[in-house]
């Protein structure tokens, strides 16, 4: 099917497909973890449907702390085998999209009296390198308090001792999903959002699919597989529980916030990873002119899909902030943004909450529901490998299938085909004179490069082509209230990354909400317009989407004490 199956105005003609044909397997749930098991399961020829109820990484996929990370606090829980793992993984993820993974030098300064020194920090990235196998260039340094110092004057010059410096991953958590679901169905996978199972089919006491709505029509669908894949995140035991096997382990949710300020307010110039009197760690780390912190780790027993940050949650990163960098003083009032999602992790019964664990683990209900729960976005990959090997297993007993071997370690996600990190640079400065010489300012062409990758040239397609029509006729009313750099990233989402709802473009398709807020309270009427005029909304879908992103808007600076009823969001 190819990517014409990914335009939001295709979303029911792949839905009626998915109802009249039947697949190897059906995918529940659309996150990192979905759409890595869709790609793998795609690549080695097995016929894949997926189903997400919200959009792409509407959960636990666009909420996260946006790093690629080794797991270097696993060595505080000696969890070895994890550190390597995930280690290995996070190279392999950062080259198959450089245009999502960003290389950033970590702080992990070490203060008298902390949870690190000297040596437990040097020995700790040493052996992290070792576990990892980190790349010599990006191997720990360590640092006196003079040269930690200049790396970040902002930090607690009271009882400091020095530092580590070690490389990280930054990501956009959202857009390496998205770009693993569109990759996925490059290679014939069907995926679709907004498309809620309502309840398992089963045949002889077998699973055999689901019973499907869509959410903007209404319309239900039968969707019939060999195999279903429970990949639903923080939902895992809602769909176990209608497939009567939620036992033995289950799930624990727990909540993180974080919080972003202008750079002008926390003027960090590089990436820091503290310990906080509670001995807990949290991140500070600059983005594109905004500096975002956290994360705070409680347990959460609220709305799934809709965590929100309390009070308490934003007096704690704020303290945790203010006593690492005094000199900064932040209050309630340079918050810009935030963010929460949960951490689905796994609890076993008569283990202590401590005992709670984050690894991943695949379970097989009597049924034949296949549960892939816990894990970390850096492990999307090798947990999807494990998730299809067992599926083709089943597959050859059951029908004697035979499907080629895993090949997502050296596949390019979408946008990723750029030569590598080693061609990164080389390519962003050929795409930013390319977006120069059709008429796009050197901000937003390189912009595009950056955030798209190797999809840049649809983008500038989509520009030369909005251009022409402009000059041919008079740009309509809505058209001309959109600039360049807001309509061509519009058009090309609801094109060609299933972009529903203005939520979705302005929350996970650019994060702009979280780091670009002022510009979406700008942006937002004329980009609603527009997309209306487009999908041909009704004025309750339009009214609907607007208060939607209003509320999304008011609880990025609001917390939950002072919740509203719905309807009282006042528009932003």
């Amino acid at each position: 099917m190819g990517e014409q199956g990914f335009a939001a105005q295709e979303r029911t003609a792949v839905l009626e497909r998915m109802g009249d044909e039947h697949f190897d397997i059906l995918i529940i749930g659309g996150g990192i973890t979905g759409a890595g098991i869709a790609l793998d399961a795609a690549d080695r020829g097995l016929k894949t449907a997926l189903v997400e109820m919200q959009d792409f990484a509407a959960g636990t996929s666009s909420r996260s702390t946006k790093l690629v990370h080794g797991g270097l606090r696993y060595l505080k829980q000696f969890e070895v085998k994890m550190v390597a793992e995930v280690g290995k993984e996070r190279a392999i993820v950062f080259e198959n999209g450089p245009h999502v993974t960003i290389p950033e030098r970590m702080l992990l300064p070490f203060h008298k009296g902390g949870t690190f020194n000297a040596f437990t920090t040097s020995v700790g990235l040493l052996v992290y390198d070792f576990l990892a196998g980190v790349k010599r260039s990006e191997r720990r340094r360590m640092l006196d308090i003079q040269a930690t110092l200049e790396r970040e004057p902002l930090l607690k010059r009271d009882g400091l001792k020095g530092s580590g410096s070690y490389v990280e991953y930054r990501t956009d958590d959202a857009r390496l999903t998205i770009e693993v679901m569109k990759e996925a169905v490059t290679r014939g996978a069907l995926a679709v959002n907004y498309a809620k199972a309502d309840k398992l089919l089963y045949d002889e006491g077998r699973i055999s699919g689901a019973s499907v709505t869509d959410r903007v029509t209404g319309k239900p669908y039968e969707i019939r597989a060999s195999l279903v894949i429970n990949a639903a995140g923080p939902w895992v035991d809602t769909l176990r529980e209608m497939d009567r096997s939620k036992e033995g382990k289950v799930l624990r949710l727990t909540k993180g916030i974080h919080l972003v300020f202008d750079a002008e307010r926390f003027p960090l110039k590089q990436a820091v990873y503290f310990d906080t009197p509670d001995g807990r760690m949290v991140f500070a780390i600059p983005r594109d002119g905004k500096t975002y912190a956290g994360t705070t780790d409680t347990v959460y027993e609220g709305d799934t899909a809709h965590p929100r940050m309390t009070a308490e949650d934003r007096a704690y990163v704020l303290q945790a902030i203010n006593g690492m960098f005094p000199d900064v003083k932040l209050t309630v009032t340079d918050v810009e943004s935030s963010w929460a999602g949960v951490r689905p992790l796994i609890y076993e019964d008569g283990k202590s909450p401590s005992e709670i664990s984050r690894k991943d683990e695949i379970w097989e209900s009597r049924s034949g529901l296949i549960t892939i729960a816990g894990g970390k976005l850096t492990g999307y990959r090798k947990m999807s490998e494990l998730v299809v090997d067992r599926a083709v297993r089943k597959l050859g007993r059951l029908h004697g299938q035979s499907f080629r071997a895993c090949r997502t370690r050296h596949i390019p996600i979408s946008g990723g085909s750029v030569g590598g990190s080693a061609g990164w640079d080389a390519y962003v400065g050929k795409q930013t004179a390319a977006g120069v010489a059709l008429g796009l300012s050197p901000e937003t062409a390189r912009a595009w490069a950056t955030r798209y990758g190797s999809n840049t040239e649809r983008l500038f397609a989509i520009a030369a082509r909005s251009m022409k029509e402009a000059t041919e006729k008079e740009a309509t009313e809505k058209e001309a209230a959109l600039p360049v750099e807001v309509r061509v990233p519009l058009l090309y989402a609801m094109e060609q990354e299933m972009t529903v709802t203005p939520s979705d473009f302005f929350i996970r398709r650019t994060g702009a909400l979280f780091f670009q807020i002022d510009e979406v309270k700008r942006w937002k009427q004329p980009a609603i317009a527009w997309m209306s005029e487009h999908a041909g909304w009704s004025a309750a879908q339009e009214r609907q989407y607007t208060a939607e992103l209003d509320a999304y808007l008011y609880e990025a600076v609001t917390p939950v004490e002072a919740e509203v009823k719905p309807g009282d969001v006042k528009a932003i």
